[in-house]
């Protein structure tokens, strides 16, 4: 188990150094921020300082080793936006991405995986038939539009929600929470339920169509030939089954859901990362967008190592795989 974390951690550290390289030069070509820095009166020789004084004027590689060697003790660089250090607009904005992302996140799986079960459990009720068609919704439409539709429904005709921003929020150290205040909650229900329609949807199905297949399996016909009664062949047998991929896709859609708030928190005027993050895009500012894509994939690479370990305690087989392997068999 240990060898099997190490090997892990270590794949994940290559794919952040990948992905940091890989940023780092992309956002070369987004724009030059000194051109968005200098005035009409400012000369070239002003202009050559600038980029002198900002090391834009050494060569990719010479850039990246000192970005990362920054980020290495903690320190992201200085935004050319805002001239402030990246750690501090970082810090203001995550706690709000979080928070949005993880209510999406519970958004979907309390409602995915029960509508999963039902679904896969009557196939042929009507009610069954109701979800899966809504659900065709939340796959459909693009989000930016979910957004738009509810914010017109429930913000403007009924008045019920506000469609922007992030309510009263309450300091607690150095977090930012807006759960504790009833103007907050308000203000989630929409962008959460915007961010996270999509991903119930798709945990839903996946949930209905696990559960039809291992219905069929030979040891349910069995649990069912034993005398069992129906709950528990369902939620002792089919639904812990069921749930083995399940964890696989649903690791995989926490980190999307961090990663595609950005639409979100646009739509909604969100103030969280992804909003940062575009308004760095439009003053190419270097520091801020790659230490978003930094973070992001930190994110992917955490919850998904998190996952494979998960993966590993539940499912037998791969223990009894990999122990077979080590031993050479």
């Amino acid at each position: 188990m240990i060898a099997y974390i190490i090997e892990r951690v270590i794949q994940s550290l290559l794919v952040l150094v990948v992905v940091a390289l890989v940023s780092f030069a992309v956002f070369q070509f987004v724009g030059d921020p000194v051109q968005q820095m200098i005035g009409q009166d400012t000369t070239p020789e002003d202009v050559a300082r600038m980029r002198r004084n900002l090391g834009l004027d050494e060569p990719f590689l010479v850039q990246f080793a000192r970005f990362m060697g920054n980020v290495l003790q903690g320190d992201f660089g200085v935004s050319l936006r805002t001239v402030r250090p990246v750690n501090e607009l970082i810090a203001e904005r995550l706690p709000a991405t979080l928070e949005l992302s993880g209510m999406a996140a519970l958004f979907a799986l309390v409602f995915a995986i029960p509508l999963g079960v039902f679904t896969g459990l009557k196939p042929q009720h009507w009610l069954s038939r109701a979800f899966l068609a809504l659900s065709l919704v939340g796959i459909s439409l693009p989000t930016f539009l979910i957004g738009i539709l509810l914010i017109l429904v429930f913000g403007v005709i009924l008045g019920w929600l506000p469609t922007f921003g992030r309510g009263d929020v309450t300091r607690i150290g150095f977090w930012t929470t807006g759960l504790m205040s009833v103007s907050g909650w308000k203000s989630i229900i929409l962008p959460a339920v915007t961010l996270g329609l999509f991903q119930l949807t798709l945990i839903m199905r996946l949930v209905r169509s696990e559960m039809l297949e291992v219905l069929r399996t030979d040891y349910i016909k069995f649990a069912r030939a034993r005398g069992l009664t129906n709950r528990a062949v369902h939620f002792g047998h089919a639904l812990k089954n069921t749930l083995i991929p399940v964890i696989t896709i649903t690791g995989l859609q926490l980190g999307g859901i961090i990663a595609f708030a950005i639409i979100t928190e646009t739509v909604f005027q969100w103030p969280g990362m992804g909003l940062l993050f575009l308004q760095a895009v439009q003053f190419a500012d270097i520091p801020v967008m790659s230490t978003y894509l930094l973070l992001i994939a930190l994110f992917f690479v955490g919850i998904n190592l998190i996952v494979d370990l998960l993966y590993y305690l539940v499912d037998p087989r791969l223990r009894a795989d990999r122990n077979a392997l080590e031993r050479g068999v």
